[in-house]
């Protein structure tokens, strides 16, 4: 229900705005969310979730979220600074990102050991996977390539 709410949001409100924008203004709001992946680290915290949480998911998605939150922190400095590296940069926190997002969803047999991190699932990761494909659109269209910082 949050990934349709999520979509709904972004397609009613938040593309009509960032359409509005620069290519690296658009893109830099996008990549905020990603920011705080690291608390996906949560998932490593002993106590914080019901117990018996697989230590394969724990750790694949823990690491695989602080990863995407340093590489999208990175990609937010090289916009700012207008760096030559921040469109691949972007495509590789994209791909990284999502990659670890799909990784961790196949991990199903994991939910029923969430506790209190049952918010990472059922609230970021829609908006999560609702941003992604937000960037991957707007690197794919004309205007990101002609807009690329110099």
């Amino acid at each position: 229900m949050s990934l349709f709410v999520f979509a709904l949001i972004a397609s009613w409100y938040v593309v009509p705005w960032l359409s509005s924008l620069s290519a690296p203004a658009a893109l830099s709001v996008l990549l905020l969310p990603h920011a705080f992946r690291y608390i996906g680290m949560s998932f490593m915290v002993p106590n914080l979730n019901s117990g018996g949480l697989p230590e394969t998911f724990a750790t694949s998605a823990s690491y695989g979220d602080l990863l995407a939150a340093l590489l999208a922190i990175s990609a937010l400095f090289a916009l700012r600074w207008r760096s030559v590296v921040a469109l691949p940069l972007i495509w590789i926190f994209n791909v990284v990102g999502l990659i670890d997002l799909v990784n961790a969803l196949r991990q199903a047999e994991a939910i029923d050991y969430f506790g209190p991190t049952w918010f990472i699932p059922t609230f970021l990761v829609p908006v999560l996977l609702v941003t992604h494909v937000m960037i991957f659109a707007r690197l794919m269209s004309r205007e990101s390539t002609r807009a690329a910082p110099a």
